[in-house]
């Protein structure tokens, strides 16, 4: 009788926890929860990148604290390999991806974007002392591009010239820090990549080392990539960014991590 009582006392004691358990997951579900997750790579300065101290900083990062803190959010920062962005967006891995993440009509097809919210380019760097100076000269050149990027879909839009580089086809890298590394030691001889990131790196380096051709391969604009269900949530960050722009806050974080306000 005893044990029987014992084992009552037992699956009444599972059957509560399980009822717990419940009630927090209805409560997430429900929209109570208040958390979203920023899938981010972060290498990519001055979007979103580690400082000296390991610490996540950067222009999106200061964006996405505003855009959130102001709608009662806590936003929790999830680096992530880049090339795997859409999927783990889409497995419910993440919330948004919000990173210097680039308008392309194929990722258009994946996410829902936001308005565009900053202007990029993709520009070609090599080292001060090469003889690269257009876009012909990469012939027979090794060229470095992030895998997974919008960087590499913008040079397959001019196919006969990746043809004409060094293997036919470009060195791909998993972030932009390791192909500039590879730049600066001569194992490849040009870098494609978003501007931002580009004149940021090479600002924190020594300038004078480096060379940004005159041509490039294309603008684009840079927004934040959501579920397509969630439209909620979109249609929120929208309306905090363009607040954030009349009441001159944008400007303000614009401002810290470019100097200006030519965006």
């Amino acid at each position: 009788m005893k044990g029987k009582k014992i084992f009552i006392l037992f699956a009444l004691l599972v059957l509560s926890i399980f009822s717990l358990v419940g009630c927090a997951k209805k409560a997430v579900s429900g929209g109570e929860s208040k958390t979203v997750i920023m899938g981010l790579d972060d290498t990519f300065a001055p979007m979103g990148f580690r400082d000296e101290n390991g610490e996540l900083v950067g222009f999106d990062i200061d964006l996405a604290r505003e855009v959130f803190g102001r709608n009662g959010y806590e936003v929790q920062f999830q680096p992530i390999d880049w090339s795997m962005k859409e999927t783990e967006l889409n497995s419910g891995n993440i919330d948004l991806i919000w990173n210097g993440y680039s308008i392309t009509e194929e990722r258009k097809e994946k996410v829902a974007f936001t308005d565009p919210y900053l202007e990029n380019r993709q520009i070609i760097i090599t080292l001060a002392d090469s003889d690269i100076s257009s876009k012909s000269d990469l012939a027979g050149k090794k060229v470095a591009v992030q895998n997974g990027s919008s960087t590499l879909d913008a040079i397959y839009k001019e196919p006969e010239i990746v043809e004409s580089f060094d293997g036919g086809e470009p060195v791909l890298f998993d972030t932009n820090h390791e192909a500039f590394m590879d730049l600066e030691a001569g194992r490849v001889d040009a870098v494609v990549s978003d501007e931002v990131l580009a004149r940021y790196y090479i600002q924190q380096k020594n300038p004078e080392d480096y060379r940004i051709l005159d041509e490039d391969f294309g603008s684009e604009e840079y927004g934040i990539g959501l579920r397509k269900e969630d439209k909620e949530l979109l249609e929120m960050i929208n309306s905090t960014l363009n607040e954030m722009r009349e009441d001159g806050s944008f400007d303000e974080i614009y401002e810290k991590w470019f100097g200006d306000n030519d965006k």
